[in-house]
């Protein structure tokens, strides 16, 4: 018995196009940004011009929903994979604009010329140039004739063979009979098989995701607004890193500017934070699981298409609701308030920065309690205190560094049996035990990753405990962070370095300290218990060398704020490996005391 669960049919290019100008295969205006270089619309002209495959197109019929008056309705396909070659044909073969990753519309036009029967990528020069012809899709427009292009082509080119000219572009021309393989899946089969062929197939060289063919899914969808709902999310993610694309949407798409997304987005054209500049992808797990309670975007997808799970069905009613709920999210993600006060909790908890901010995931999870504290009714303080403990617990514990979808789902499914303050209580206390503090995070700060959690968590709490940078009288870790400061190594690189040590061990994190550029710059490359015993003189009346502290208790104070012992000033320097051991234990501690006030 045969298991293929898909077909194969070979149809002409221009049926396959005038498939896409008719929605019977559905492609969004705004489905995936054309991520395609000018060049490799190019080379697939090319390879139709030679005869050559250009590869098959995945596409699956929506499964057929039960309407709300009992009819049963079937979908569209929905193109899975192939989305970017045939938007790169619509482009070149019928002249359309396209979306770029910069969200720009543009025209791609592809040169071609009939004596070398080459093609290129549109030009100035090609276009001063009368052996070329300009634009390709001006031999396929509807109304173009042939004995007119050879005629206009002859007029610039009059050394050319009538004969051979009309021959080549007739073979141009012909390409839109090339046959392309579509494979379609069959429209029974389920969700999760569809998502898994979906990640699997890899389009433009980069693997899709359980996000991407819930975005695909989303703008597939008129009904219920999901073609809307679609650029909302685009928009959204789009103008927080470009305020400036404001204006963009505002001339160029007057449809969305009418919507009601566009009012309630606007807000962040004027925000410069970049604490939490968020992807389509966030912005949909964190709609997605604090609204339907799930953290599998595969879910997602069956749920906008109606699926039942109980009786695996699909209805329509499930479809809509799906898509209600959904939006609902959305509009409660990009709301300023709740966005706002969400990155300032952030900020309040010493991450006053992007570059502190460590496991994108782990920032989404803890916008989603934020989200669910404010549905819950809590007061303020108590999601402030929550949130904060919640992000930096996973940081610390790698919550969301594995398989982020599962963890989501396990946390989501117990908050909502156990309630969210005593779950997220109960994790937190069971997480950070003693032991942990005082033996597995030292262990784990065995690092030399400036980008490790335990480096941005350590240097948040020094932020957040307001600790002068090291050796500085005045400046405060966080304003060396929001401005210009150095990572000093304590035992100086090149000093480690002559003694043989490697880059994975001079820069380990505990070597690191957050200093001012001069201080730095002062100490250079001397031997640790050269320039320790010259602290030591500086506040014995000596020149000052490093930094501005002159008091031997205040420079004890620095010290120990700085996880650094006390016993460097007593010219007891230990052996690196030892005094790397006992920071750790120091930094661990430091970070401790930071958690215990969040």
């Amino acid at each position: 018995m045969s298991t293929q669960r898909y077909s194969v049919t070979p149809h002409p290019i221009e049926t396959l196009l005038t498939w896409v100008k008719s929605g019977e295969i559905a492609i969004p205006e705004i489905q995936r940004p054309f991520v395609w270089e000018a060049k490799k619309v190019r080379n697939l002209l090319d390879s139709l011009y030679q005869g050559f495959p250009v590869g098959y197109l995945i596409a699956w019929r929506n499964p057929t929903v039960r309407l709300k008056d009992g009819s049963l309705s079937a979908g569209k396909r929905i193109l899975i994979d192939g989305q970017q070659r045939v938007t790169a044909l619509m482009a070149a073969i019928l002249g359309r604009e396209v979306l770029t990753k910069d969200y720009e519309t543009v025209r791609i036009r592809i040169a071609f010329h009939p004596l070398e029967e080459r093609f290129e990528v549109a030009n100035p020069a090609i276009r001063k140039n009368p052996a070329w012809i300009y634009d390709v899709a001006d031999v396929f427009a509807p109304d173009s004739s042939l004995t007119d292009l050879t005629e206009s082509y002859l007029e610039n080119n009059p050394e050319a063979n009538k004969r051979a000219i009309s021959k080549v572009l007739e073979k141009l021309r012909k390409i839109i009979n090339n046959h392309v393989g579509i494979i379609d899946l069959a429209e029974d089969l389920d969700i999760e098989t569809v998502t898994e062929i979906f990640i699997r197939v890899n389009s433009a060289g980069a693997e899709l995701s359980q996000a991407d063919f819930a975005m695909s899914k989303i703008a597939a969808n008129e009904s219920y607004g999901g073609n809307v709902l679609r650029k909302a999310i685009d928009y959204f993610c789009h103008l927080a890193v470009a305020p400036e694309f404001y204006g963009k949407i505002k001339e160029g798409d007057r449809a969305f500017a009418a919507s009601e997304f566009f009012s309630k987005m606007a807000w962040i054209k004027d925000v410069n934070d970049d604490i939490y500049d968020p992807s389509y992808t966030d912005m949909l797990r964190v709609a997605f699981t604090a609204e339907f309670r799930r953290g599998k975007l595969q879910d997602l997808v069956a749920l906008l298409s109606g699926r039942n799970f109980e009786t695996k069905q699909y209805e329509d009613v499930i479809a809509e609701s799906s898509f209600n709920l959904l939006k609902k999210g959305i509009l409660n993600f990009m709301n300023k308030t709740h966005f706002e006060r969400f990155v300032m909790i952030m900020r309040s908890a010493g991450f006053v920065n992007s570059d502190l901010i460590g496991g994108q995931n782990a920032v989404n999870f803890a916008y989603i309690l934020y989200l669910l504290g404010r549905a819950e009714d809590m007061k303020p303080n108590e999601i402030e205190h929550l949130v904060r403990r919640w992000y930096v617990m996973s940081l610390l514990t790698g919550q969301y560094s594995g398989n982020p979808e599962t963890s989501f789902d396990l946390d989501i499914r117990q908050i909502d049996a156990q309630g969210l303050a005593d779950y997220t209580s109960a994790v937190i206390s069971a997480r950070l035990s003693d032991s942990f503090w005082t033996a597995l995070l030292p262990q784990q700060m065995d690092t030399s990753s400036s980008n490790s959690p335990y480096f941005m968590v350590y240097k948040a709490a020094q932020v957040k405990l307001n600790d002068r940078g090291f050796l500085s009288r005045d400046i405060a870790v966080r304003d060396l962070i929001l401005n210009r400061c150095d990572v000093h190594h304590v035992f100086p690189k090149n000093y480690l370095k002559n003694q043989g040590l490697n880059k994975g061990r001079y820069n380990q994190i505990a070597n690191f300290v957050i200093a001012q550029s001069e201080i730095n710059i002062a100490i250079g490359d001397r031997a640790p218990d050269v320039y320790f015993k010259e602290l030591m003189n500086q506040c014995s009346g000596s020149k000052k060398k490093y930094g501005g502290i002159t008091d031997e208790l205040e420079m004890r104070k620095n010290l120990t704020m700085n996880c650094l012992p006390e016993s460097l000033l007593d010219g007891e320097v230990p052996e690196y490996e030892d005094f790397l051991e006992q920071r750790r234990f120091l930094m661990a501690q430091r970070i401790r005391t930071y958690f215990d006030a969040l």
